[in-house]
C-alpha cells in the first residue's frame, strides 16, 4: 500500500486525545485491506463531551467491498492492539448490508448518521433515508423488550440492590439511542450531548429527565446509591418505560 493511500486518512475533525489511536488503527486497515476497504468512520461518545479518556471506548464502523472469513481473522489479529488503544471491535459492514438492513436497524443508523466522522473513504451514512414506521416499530419492540428485561431481572436478582443497580445501568444504556430516535420521529431537535438530549426527551415525552441523569451518573460511577434509592429508582424507571411504550404506540397514527 502506498504512502498516498494512508495520507487520505483525515483525523482533523477528531478530538485530540483519540487522533493517535484512530490514525494507528486506520493506517493498519488501509495497509492490510487495500482496495477492499471502502471507509472508516468514528461513531458514538468519542465525538462528544461525554467521552472519558480512561473509561470510554472508541467505536468505529468499517465498510468493506466484500466480507470473508480471512478478513475476520485479520481483524481478530488486531485484538491486543485495539484493547491497548481503547478501541472496541469495529462494526464491519458492506454498503449492500446497510441498504438491506435500513428497515430493521433504523435506530442504529440514525445514531451513526447523526453523530459520526468519516476519516477514510466515502461517507457511508450520507444520504440514507429512513421509513418512520419502521423506526417507530423498532423503538416499540425494543422498549417492550426493556420492560420485560426489567421485570425478569428484578425477580431473578431477588431485589438485591447491587444487581438491580446494574440492571438499571444496562437499561439506561439501551434507552439513550431510543430517546434520540423518538425525538426524530416527533420532529424534535436532537442533541449529541447526553445531558442536553435527556432534557429534550424529558420535555418532549413528559417525564423527569433528572432521573435519567442520575442513571447516567451511576453508569459513570460518579454516584453510588443505597438500597432504598435504587429500589425507588427502579420503580420510577419502570414507570417511564411503560409510559414510553404507550407513547410510541400512539405515534403510529401521527407519522
Amino acid at each position: 500500500m502506498s504512502t498516498l493511500d494512508t495520507e487520505q486518512i483525515n483525523i482533523d475533525l477528531l478530538r485530540e486525545d483519540i487522533r493517535k489511536p484512530i490514525k494507528t488503527f486506520a493506517s493498519q486497515l488501509v495497509n492490510d485491506m487495500a482496495e477492499n476497504l471502502k471507509s472508516i468512520s468514528v461513531v458514538g461518545s468519542a465525538l462528544t463531551e461525554d467521552f472519558h479518556p480512561r473509561r470510554s471506548d472508541i467505536n468505529t464502523v468499517v465498510v468493506v467491498e466484500r466480507e470473508s472469513h480471512t478478513l475476520l481473522k485479520t481483524l481478530a489479529g488486531y485484538g491486543n492492539q485495539m484493547g491497548k488503544l481503547r478501541l472496541k471491535a469495529p462494526l464491519l459492514m458492506t454498503n449492500e448490508f446497510i441498504q438491506q438492513s435500513l428497515d430493521v436497524f433504523g435506530v442504529e443508523y440514525l445514531e451513526y448518521q447523526f453523530n459520526h466522522v468519516t476519516v477514510y473513504g466515502q461517507d457511508p451514512f450520507d444520504g440514507l433515508c429512513f421509513n418512520k414506521e419502521n423506526v417507530r416499530l423498532q423503538c416499540e419492540r425494543e422498549l417492550r423488550s426493556i420492560q420485560i428485561q426489567l421485570r425478569q431481572g428484578y425477580i431473578r436478582g431477588l431485589g438485591q440492590y447491587k444487581i438491580v443497580g446494574q440492571l438499571l445501568v444496562a437499561c439506561g444504556r439501551k434507552l439513550l439511542p431510543l430517546f434520540r430516535a423518538m425525538l426524530w420521529l416527533m420532529d424534535i431537535d436532537r442533541s449529541k450531548e447526553t445531558r442536553t438530549m435527556l432534557e429534550l426527551a424529558g420535555m418532549g415525552f413528559g417525564f423527569d429527565e433528572k432521573l435519567m441523569g442520575t442513571l447516567l451518573s451511576l453508569r459513570k460511577q460518579e454516584e453510588r446509591l443505597g438500597p432504598d434509592l435504587v429500589d425507588l429508582m427502579f420503580q420510577d424507571v419502570y414507570k417511564i418505560v411503560i409510559h414510553l411504550c404507550g407513547l410510541v404506540d400512539k405515534l403510529r397514527t401521527n407519522i
